[in-house]
């Protein structure tokens, strides 16, 4: 198990918003990945904090297992699939530092796609375009959602960008994005293993971090009815921004 304090120092935090972004504050999580970046590699950050993900779908997937969209995940989990294999090569190819990059690339637009939607911005994609182009596009983002998904565990915008103009009922669109994310976590065992990143060292990492990460959830579940949640997504932003940026300033500094 990691046993680096600095580690620890930025791994509980992050795993806390991963727990609120599963108890309800949608998005904050994204910012767990660069935050262990600081201290770990991308690679070794992203296989530590997979399997609590699993396990924390686990709770939305049985909560909202009647209301999902079968339309929605025919289309996007298989582009999601050649994304999840696109994100595998280039961490097995590319070195430490271009994945920095990407991270850190990856922390920003994150950021300012979820900060300009808090301020009224709305996905450009037309809802009224013919069936067979809608679904390429479907297919595309799903694509590029499983890719940074595989880098960053931050598939949200490439798969909101096709499904929030769908306007699904409230409880399908939080159904279907549960069980969609649950299932490319899944798919993404394979390339992690094959990294050779479930090692002993980072699953027992990962379960050391599992009791925050669970409490943190029923945090979020009951925080979310009681503060305001607009000052709060702008200051996890503005720091993904920060974060994003320490990254890329690193990537430059070893190129």
């Amino acid at each position: 198990m990691l046993t680096d304090p600095l580690f620890y120092a930025l791994a509980v935090p992050a795993v806390v918003l991963m727990g609120l972004a599963k108890g309800g504050f949608s998005g904050v999580g994204a910012v767990a990945m660069p935050l262990l970046a600081l201290a770990i590699s991308p690679v070794q950050a992203a296989a530590i904090l997979l399997p609590i993900l699993i396990v924390q779908d686990v709770v939305g997937v049985w909560a909202f297992r009647k209301t999902w969209d079968r339309r929605t995940l025919a289309i996007m989990l298989p582009g999601a699939a050649v994304g999840i294999l696109a994100g595998y090569l280039l961490a097995a190819k590319v070195s430490s530092t271009a994945i920095l990059a990407v991270l850190g690339a990856i922390s920003i637009l994150f950021a300012l796609h979820r900060l300009w939607l808090a301020r009224g911005g709305r996905a450009a994609t037309p809802r009224d375009i013919p069936p067979a182009a809608d679904a390429a596009l479907g297919v595309a983002l799903g694509a590029a959602s499983g890719f940074t998904s595989q880098i960053a565990h931050a598939g949200q915008p490439p798969f909101q960008m096709w499904v929030l103009p769908k306007a699904l009922p409230p409880a399908s669109l939080v159904g279907t994005t549960a069980i969609y994310f649950a299932t490319i976590n899944w798919i993404k065992v394979p390339a992690y293993w094959a990294l050779g990143q479930f090692t002993a060292q980072n699953l027992l990492t990962a379960a050391a971090l599992l009791p925050v990460a669970i409490a943190s959830t029923f945090a979020g579940v009951w925080l979310v009815r009681r503060i305001d949640p607009g000052r709060f997504y702008t200051l996890i932003y503005v720091l993904m921004i920060l974060v994003g940026g320490q990254l890329l300033w690193e990537a430059w500094s070893k190129a």
